[in-house]
């Protein structure tokens, strides 16, 4: 079961919440399921721990072929 972080697109609440299967994801403050998903911190930290590596054999590491 993964932790998905969300904003309200009604009252721009900001939270992070514990996702089951195809649940409906309502606002903690208003209660409102007008809801976007966000990347996670983890993910954008990743990603950019990633492409700033350089030289790991990995995609920009040089043998993917992209051109970096």
């Amino acid at each position: 079961m993964p932790i998905y972080e969300y904003v309200c697109m009604e009252c721009e609440s900001h939270f992070e919440e514990l996702v089951r299967g195809e649940e409906q994801v309502a606002c903690p403050d208003c209660a409102a399921t007008n809801v976007s998903r966000q990347f996670s911190s983890f993910a954008v930290h990743g990603v950019t721990k990633v492409a700033s590596g350089g030289g790991g054999g990995g995609c920009c590491g040089g043998s993917c072929g992209c051109g970096h």
